[in-house]
C-alpha cells in the first residue's frame, strides 16, 4: 500500500531532496509545507497517512506544530514523525513527551525507515 506523506520543513533544499527520495521509494508526497499554519491547513485538506515535521522550523518549534496537527486536524499521533539534523539524544525527552509515533534523523530518512517507525511492513 502506498503511503501518502506530508513533509513540513523550512528548508527548500531538504523538501526537494526528501520528496524526490521518498517518491523514488514508492511513497506519494501529497504536499510540502514550510510552516505550522500551512501544515495544519494541508493536513486538514489532504489527510496524509504520515506527516514528517522538522523539529526546528526557523521561527517555529516542530514540537508546537505537532501538537497543533494532532489537536486541530484530527491526525493520529501514531502518524506523525519528527525529523531533525540533530541527534535523537538531543531531543529524546521532548520527543517522548510529544504526540508522535517517533523520531527519524534526516540522514536516515527513507520509506523503509518511515514504515519502521509507523510499525508497518513494506
Amino acid at each position: 500500500m502506498e503511503l501518502r506523506c506530508l513533509i513540513v520543513d523550512d528548508s527548500p533544499h531538504f523538501l526537494s531532496a526528501a520528496r524526490g527520495l521518498l517518491e523514488r521509494e514508492g511513497m506519494v508526497v501529497v504536499a510540502v509545507a514550510t510552516n505550522g499554519d500551512d501544515a495544519v491547513r494541508l493536513a486538514r485538506e489532504l489527510g496524509p497517512d504520515v506527516t514528517l515535521v522538522d523539529i526546528d522550523l526557523g521561527g517555529e518549534s516542530g514540537f508546537d506544530v505537532v501538537r497543533r496537527l494532532t489537536r486541530e486536524t484530527g491526525l493520529e499521533p501514531a502518524t506523525v514523525i519528527l525529523v531533525s539534523t540533530h541527534a535523537e539524544e538531543d531531543y529524546a525527552e521532548l520527543v517522548s513527551a510529544s504526540p508522535v509515533a517517533g523520531f527519524l534523523p534526516k540522514t536516515r530518512l527513507s520509506a523503509g525507515a518511515i514504515r519502521g517507525v509507523l510499525g508497518r511492513s513494506a
